[in-house]
C-alpha cells in the first residue's frame, strides 16, 4: 500500500502545532487514494510522542534516533531521509513551510529525485494519482495550481494555519530506522540559544496584531502589543517599522519576512503593499486601523477603521478588556 509521509517538526521536546496541520492536509488526500499516513521523525531521541500522532491521525510510525540528530544539521538530517525514502518509498512526503524544512527539503529532493513544491496553501490528488499543490505567486496577486508528473516521491511543505487539526483516536505501528551517519561533518553546531517568547509565534499565531511606518516610534509599538495581550495574539510589524529600527527583524511580516496565516490579522498604520500582504493575505479575516483613506490595505481588508491608530487602539483595547 502507497504511504504518505508526514515529518514531524518538534520545538524543546514538543511537537510543533504545524504536525498535526500537516497529518490533518495528509488525511485529505487519504480519502483520495487510500493511503497509510505515516509519521517521520528525524532526531536524537523521539520520546514518547506516537500517541499523540496516532490522535490525530498517523497509522505507522518511523524515527530516526542517533545522537549526532541532537542538534538540526541540514547535511545530517538530508541523509537521513534520504535513506529512509529510499529503503521505503514513500509516495508523497509532506512538512510545514518552517526554516528547517526549507533548508534541508531540498537537498533531500535532489538526493532523491524527487519534485518539490514549496509553501502550499492547499493540496489535492488528480485522477492520475499526482500531488496537486494550490500555491500563490507574483506576490500573492494569483494563485498557481502545480501539478507533479512521473517522479517520486511528491515533496510538499504546507503553509503554517492552512489546515485545522483533526483529533480521533489511534495508536501507529512504530518502525525504528537505522542510518548510518557520519560523526564529523562540514557543519558544526557551536551553540544553541533558546529566546523565551512573550506572545505566540508569528508562523503558528492564531492571531497577529501588526504595526507599521504609522507607530512613528518604537515606543509607540506600546499600545500594539497592549491590543496583541489583550487577545493573546502575536506581534508582528511590516518592513517600513523593522528597517526603522523600531522593532527587531523577527518580528517583520511580509515578502522579506515571515509569511503568515492567521485566523486574524490587525494591520495597524500598516499601508498594505504588495510585499507586506505577500506575507499575510492568507490570513482568514484581515482588519485594517488607517488614518489615510486611500491606504491599498482597506482594498484588501475584511474590516477597516478609518481614523487616527493612538485614538482607535486604546479605546478598543479597552473594551476587548471589558469583554475578558
Amino acid at each position: 500500500m502507497s504511504e504518505i509521509w508526514v515529518l514531524v517538526d518538534t520545538a524543546q521536546d514538543k511537537v510543533r502545532n504545524v504536525t498535526y496541520e500537516v497529518l490533518a492536509a495528509a488525511s485529505k488526500l487519504k480519502e483520495k487514494n487510500s493511503s497509510t499516513i505515516c509519521a517521520v521523525f528525524i532526531g536524537e531521541s523521539s520520546g514518547a510522542i506516537e500517541d499523540d500522532l496516532g490522535k490525530y491521525g498517523a497509522e505507522k510510525f518511523y524515527k530516526v534516533e542517533n545522537p549526532v540528530l541532537k542538534d538540526f544539521n541540514p547535511s545530517l538530517y538530508a541523509t537521513a531521509l534520504s535513506e529512509i525514502i529510499k529503503k521505503n518509498n514513500p509516495d508523497i512526503v509532506l512538512g510545514g513551510n518552517t526554516l528547517k524544512n526549507q533548508d534541508y527539503l531540498p537537498r533531500v529532493a535532489s538526493r532523491t529525485g524527487a519534485g518539490l513544491t514549496i509553501d502550499a496553501i492547499d493540496i489535492d490528488i488528480s485522477s492520475e494519482s499526482a500531488l496537486q499543490v494550490k500555491r500563490y505567486k507574483y506576490s500573492g496577486k494569483s494563485i498557481a495550481t502545480v501539478s507533479f508528473h512521473d517522479v517520486k516521491p511528491m515533496i510538499a511543505t504546507i503553509r503554517l494555519n492552512a489546515f485545522k487539526p483533526i483529533e480521533g483516536s489511534g495508536s501507529p505501528e512504530v518502525v525504528s530506522e537505522t542510518v548510518d551517519l557520519p560523526v564529523d561533518d562540514n557543519y558544526k553546531v557551536i551553540e544553541t540559544k533558546i529566546i523565551p517568547k512573550e506572545r505566540p509565534e508569528l508562523t503558528e499565531a492564531d492571531k497577529i496584531v501588526s504595526g507599521g511606518r504609522g507607530m512613528a516610534n518604537g515606543d509607540n509599538f506600546k499600545i500594539v502589543y497592549d491590543l496583541a495581550d489583550s487577545i493573546g495574539a502575536g506581534a508582528g510589524a511590516s518592513r517600513a517599522a523593522v528597517d526603522s529600527g523600531w522593532v527587531p527583524y523577527e518580528m517583520q511580516v511580509g515578502q522579506t519576512g515571515k509569511v503568515v496565516s492567521p485566523n486574524l490579522y490587525v494591520a495597524v498604520g500598516i499601508s498594505g503593499s504588495v510585499q507586506h500582504y505577500a506575507g499575510m493575505g492568507s490570513s482568514k479575516v484581515i482588519v485594517a486601523i488607517n488614518k489615510d483613506p486611500d491606504a491599498p490595505i482597506f482594498q484588501k481588508c475584511d474590516y477597516g477603521i478609518c481614523g487616527d491608530l493612538f485614538d482607535v487602539l486604546p479605546v478598543l483595547t479597552d473594551e476587548i478588556k471589558k469583554l475578558g
